[in-house]
């Protein structure tokens, strides 16, 4: 496996001593597992760095134990319900200048907000990303993206052509892979958990988070 310290290296945006920080107000997106203890904890986890966090349950109190499960009450409530909700959920706060950031699905529906919010202040992707709209334009939104390697639900073929087409809409955009570690590795709860890669994901994230005050 590859190790952190070359994760870490790969960082673009090095927060240097004596950075001045500046909160962050962040609405942060479940995965198809619901609102999971994991999704409040890495709440916590930014808070405790000093940012506003927000957790919208857009599953109304449902979680699951297999994505299966999961995936199937997502087609049931649809896309459109879905995206109505998140963009409810982050409404009031809008105007404050959001970082969007999910899990997986809710990577998807962070990006998917993010491309159409001219004052959001940047995108931090965990695990997933989403179609992109031709018509999609930003102004230089710095963008993080950590990932798994391979990922089944983010091939290789997928990820190249995301990253061109968010350069393309004007996104400043950072990839970051980890050999390894399953597609979910940042929650202990699910299979998929790798510590190592998921304590250099935080690092790498919140200093992405520093970079954008």
């Amino acid at each position: 496996m590859t190790s952190e310290r070359s994760w870490v290296r790969a960082l673009g945006r090095v927060v240097t001593p004596g950075w001045h920080h500046v909160p962050m107000n962040i609405v942060l997106f479940h995965s198809t597992y619901g609102l999971r203890p994991a999704v409040r904890q890495a709440a916590d986890r930014l808070r405790d760095a000093g940012h506003q966090v927000w957790t919208p349950d857009l599953f109304e109190g449902r979680t699951f134990d297999t994505v299966e499960e999961g995936m199937a009450h997502k087609e049931e409530i649809g896309k459109e319900e879905l995206l109505k909700r998140a963009v409810l959920a982050a409404a009031p706060y809008s105007d404050r200048g959001l970082v969007y950031a999910g899990f997986s699905f809710g990577a998807s529906v962070a990006q998917t907000l993010a491309l159409g919010d001219h004052q959001a202040r940047g995108l931090l992707l965990l695990h997933g990303t989403s179609d992109i709209a031709p018509n999609a334009a930003v102004d230089d939104l710095p963008v993080q993206l950590h990932v798994a390697e391979p990922d089944p639900f983010e091939t290789d073929d997928w990820l190249s052509a995301w990253y061109l087409q968010m350069g393309r809409a004007g996104a400043d955009v950072e990839v970051y892979r980890y050999p390894g570690a399953g597609h979910l590795y940042t929650d202990p709860e699910l299979p998929d958990w790798d510590e190592e890669a998921a304590e250099a994901t935080w690092r790498v994230a919140l200093g992405f988070l520093e970079s954008l005050g």
